[in-house]
Parts: C-alpha cells; sequence; structure tokens
C-alpha cells in the first residue's frame, strides 16, 4: 500500500547525486539514433518535487538500475529503496 513516502521529494543532495550518476550512466550508452540524448534530455531540468527522483530511477531496467545503485552512497540507495517498497515494488525487483 502506497503512503505519502514514494510521492515526498529526497534531500537535495540526494536528488542531486542521482541525477548526476543517471546521466553517468546514460553517457555509457549507445547514441546512435540519439536514444542517450533524449533520455539525459529529460533528466537534467528536473527540479527536486515529489516523485521525480523515482522518474528518474525508473528510466532504467533493473540491470541498468543496478549499475545506477552501484554508483550511489549507501544513504541515497537507502531513500530509493524506501521508496520503491512503498510503492509497491517486490523486494526481488529492487537493485537498491
Amino acid at each position: 500500500m502506497t503512503t505519502e513516502l514514494y510521492y515526498t521529494a529526497p534531500t537535495g543532495e540526494q536528488f542531486e547525486e542521482v541525477k548526476a550518476k543517471a546521466i553517468e550512466v546514460w553517457n555509457t550508452m549507445d547514441n546512435t539514433y540519439g536514444y542517450v540524448d533524449g533520455k539525459v534530455g529529460r533528466i537534467k531540468d528536473l527540479e527536486n518535487i515529489k516523485d521525480n527522483i523515482m522518474y528518474i530511477v525508473a528510466m532504467f531496467d533493473v540491470d541498468n538500475q543496478t549499475l545506477l545503485a552501484n554508483r550511489l552512497t549507501n544513504e541515497t540507495r537507502k531513500a530509493i529503496r524506501d521508496r520503491m517498497i512503498d510503492g509497491g515494488s517486490p523486494e526481488y525487483l529492487i537493485a537498491f
């Protein structure tokens, strides 16, 4: 059952960390058809409001969420994990 946590913005530092690391992960991928540019373009101007951190995370499949998670601090990983659990994600699909 979802409570308000999923829709609550994290700390500014956590949001900026996820944003920067997500862009790093996207920039490791093939941009032949502008796919990476499109994804980065959607992230770069996002503000730390509501569930925007989860929007960034949801852009990745589970394997790439693992790549992202491995670049984050433990505190930020926990903030995302708690929100995923709150949002109803099954624990076996949570890389954070």
